[in-house]
Order: structure tokens, then C-alpha cells, then sequence
């Protein structure tokens, strides 16, 4: 069942919506909404071009990937220990969000439209949201960003301009989680690149138990 919002503040239960994870849409992208909606697994995904108001997903099966879990290949363990790449934390939100948003502008169902990274840059300037970025010396050439919840992070988008960028920051940010204690990325949908990194589902249950961890 899918239910219509208003501009009240609250969600439904997710369990009862569709098998794909839909289950309201309507209301807005403010932080406050987007806060509550997180902090339930929730998020918005919907493709700006065809609709006018958000569509709020929550599905029962979580494809995440833990921190200690993360498989890193031969060929990433090479490109590592080359050092040709630098890797950073926070430096450039808008530029890593602007070009995930860049690359898939174009494609049918595109989703990162104005709205969006209006939402999503407000959350990183009140230190909710954050983004690892890849630079070849001073150009960006790759990263991701997501949703800070506590222990956990919530991947939204990444992007790649040479190959293996994208890796590399998931690499890097996984790696920064286990060292200062985080417990889980947040993967939303699967992926081959991201099941071969590692990424398996867990019970909705399960994901909410490790989000709200203390």
C-alpha cells in the first residue's frame, strides 16, 4: 500500500508497502524530514523528470556492506600501493554531488536533479550528510557521498572519471569506519560492483538494531 503525505511531519510503516520498497510519497526534502526518514532506513528516489514530488522507499531486505567485511582485489591492493591517487574526507561535497549528479543527468529515470542536491547540501553544511572524494593531484576525479546516522553510513551516489575511482573511495571510507568504529554502509540498492566488494542483505530488523546501536 502506498500512502499519500502531507505536510505534517511523520511516515507510515514501511512494512506494508510495495515488494520493491515504495511505500508513501509526497511531503518535502527538508532536513527535518529527511532526518526522521533515515533514522527508519527510508529515502527518497525518484526521477524529478516524471514526478513532482518525492517517492519514499524503505525496502525489507538490506543490501549493506560492513566495515570489516570490505574485499579489496589484487588489482585495488595495486593501485593503493602505487599512491597515485589521493584520497580526502569533506573537502568537496558539492563538487563529488554535482558530478554524480553530471554523469546521469541524461539517463531515463535520473534522479539527482536540483531539488536533490539542494536537500543533500544542506544536510553535509549541518555535518548530516559526507563525501570522500579521489583526486588525481588537484583534479577530482572520483568519490561518494552519503548520509551520516550515528555509527552508520547511508551511500546515496558515486562517480568515477578514471577507472577504480569510485572503489577507491568506498575502500577508503569503509576502512575509516572500521578504524573509528563505524558499524555499517548502507549500500540502498545491489549492485555487481558493490556485491563484489562485499555487500550482502540483512533483515530490515537487523538494519534497524545496528542504526540505532549507541
Amino acid at each position: 500500500m502506498i500512502v499519500q503525505l502531507d505536510n505534517d511531519l511523520w511516515f507510515p510503516d514501511p512494512r506494508f508497502g510495495e515488494e520493491d520498497g515504495l511505500f508513501a510519497v509526497g511531503g518535502d526534502l527538508s532536513v527535518d524530514r529527511l532526518l526522521l526518514a533515515y533514522n527508519y532506513g527510508i529515502f527518497p528516489w525518484y526521477s524529478f523528470r516524471d514526478y513532482d514530488e518525492p517517492h519514499w522507499y524503505c525496502p525489507m531486505k538490506r543490501f549493506v556492506i560492513f566495515p570489516n567485511e570490505i574485499h579489496i582485489s589484487h588489482s585495488m591492493r595495486t593501485l593503493i600501493k602505487k599512491q597515485r591517487y589521493k584520497v580526502t574526507f569533506n573537502r568537496d561535497f558539492e563538487g563529488v554531488i554535482n558530478n554524480c549528479s553530471r554523469l546521469r543527468f541524461e539517463e531515463d529515470g535520473a534522479w539527482l536533479g536540483e531539488e536533490m542536491i539542494k536537500a543533500y547540501t544542506e544536510l553535509h553544511r549541518q555535518n548530516l550528510a559526507a563525501s570522500v572524494e579521489v583526486w588525481d593531484k588537484d583534479k577530482l576525479v572520483g568519490g561518494l557521498y552519503g548520509v551520516t546516522i550515528g555509527r552508520v553510513v547511508i551511500g546515496e551516489s558515486m562517480f568515477s572519471l578514471v577507472p577504480s575511482a569510485s572503489k577507491l573511495a568506498l575502500i577508503s571510507l569503509a576502512q575509516a569506519l572500521e578504524k573509528g568504529g563505524g558499524r555499517m554502509i548502507d549500500c540502498q540498492l545491489e549492485t555487481p560492483h558493490l556485491k563484489s566488494m562485499g555487500g550482502r542483505y540483512i533483515s530490515y530488523d537487523e538494519y534497524l538494531k545496528i542504526l540505532h546501536e549507541k
